[in-house]
């Protein structure tokens, strides 16, 4: 598979290396971001397809591509995008792990989309980085790579030789950055605006989880946790729940931390903004309502703590996930 679109002569290479059963959505982002030709504007980039070994490659959309080019490509390559991985509890054959360490021992670029964060883990390539990936497989990237710092907010990280993007989508806010690096913040809104997408996205990954189910602690403050998550709307301190507990607030954050596993004002703070979530997506309650009913006391503490741990606005979030009536 390769594109046919007419490319600068001097056009920068990008091989995508694909693996059975191929994603077909992260393929594609890189397909259209680096190797579709647009009307009116420069092909900077030119791009093709390439598999351990050539030939049909399945993908999980119960359809075969067929690949042209073995991983000869990645040889020549001044960028190798690694489109996801489906394939987790195998590792990546050795062939294409040599071919990753090759190609960035002599300066090309390597992006991983979504889970192609694991194969560069696997080669090496982030020991001691920063990285991040899907959210539902941050856990499992950490734990399987223990030298790589996961972090499972942020939309994607760069570090100019080798950079990783968050689930799916967030493939094309990599690539779009990439492109803005190497052609300017013009010539990236430009394609963009073809793919009628905004040139950068606001906030980090998280605002896409669904708002965590209060976990059921089966413990002795079980009846303390519901009585808290029940008055948000009051200023319920951590001495009102040692008070409710019948402990005194050092010895009630001793048991708390025990068995739910972070501090209790921390766990205040998160039913919040859950909340306040809640509310965002299924009313038309105003900012300012919504964190008087969840105990934020304001609009502007409110968008404080969003901004801190959702990388968002309220606002912003609303529109994004605004449930229709």
């Amino acid at each position: 598979m390769s594109t046919s679109a007419a490319v600068d002569a001097d056009a920068h290479d990008v091989v995508a290396l694909v693996h059975p059963p191929q994603s077909t959505f992260e393929l594609a982002i890189a397909a259209e971001v680096f190797g579709l030709h647009r009307p009116h504007l420069p092909s900077p980039y030119s791009f093709q397809v390439c598999a351990e070994t050539a030939g049909p490659v399945t993908t999980q959309a119960g359809y075969d591509i067929t690949v042209t080019a073995d991983l000869a490509a990645t040889r020549v390559a001044d960028t190798i995008v690694v489109p996801g991985w489906q394939s987790l509890d195998t590792p990546a054959p050795a062939t294409v792990i040599d071919a990753l360490r090759a190609a960035h021992g002599r300066g090309a670029r390597i992006l991983g989309l979504c889970a192609g964060a694991f194969v560069l883990a696997q080669a090496g390539l982030l020991n001691g980085r920063a990285a991040t990936t899907h959210w539902r497989l941050a856990a499992a990237l950490a734990e399987q790579f223990p030298g790589v710092r996961v972090d499972p907010d942020v939309l994607f990280i760069d570090h100019g030789d080798v950079a990783t993007s968050a689930g799916t989508a967030a493939g094309i806010d990599l690539c779009l950055h990439i492109v803005r690096k190497d052609h300017g913040a013009a010539y990236a809104a430009e394609v963009a605006r073809h793919m009628v997408m905004p040139p950068r996205r606001e906030g980090g990954q998280l605002q896409f989880t669904r708002p965590p189910a209060r976990r059921r602690i089966h413990g002795s403050l079980a009846p303390v946790l519901d009585w808290a998550a029940g008055g948000l709307a009051g200023q319920v301190t951590v001495d009102d729940m040692a008070a409710q507990a019948r402990l005194s607030p050092r010895t009630f954050a001793r048991h708390f931390h025990q068995q739910v596993g972070i501090s209790p004002g921390r766990w205040i703070l998160l039913q919040r903004i859950a909340a306040a979530r809640t509310l965002l997506e299924e009313t038309d309650l105003p900012v300012e309502s919504i964190a008087a009913q969840v105990g934020l006391s304001s609009a502007i503490n409110l968008r404080r703590h969003f901004h801190h741990h959702l990388g968002t606005t309220p606002a912003a979030y609303r529109r994004a996930f605004r449930q229709s009536p």
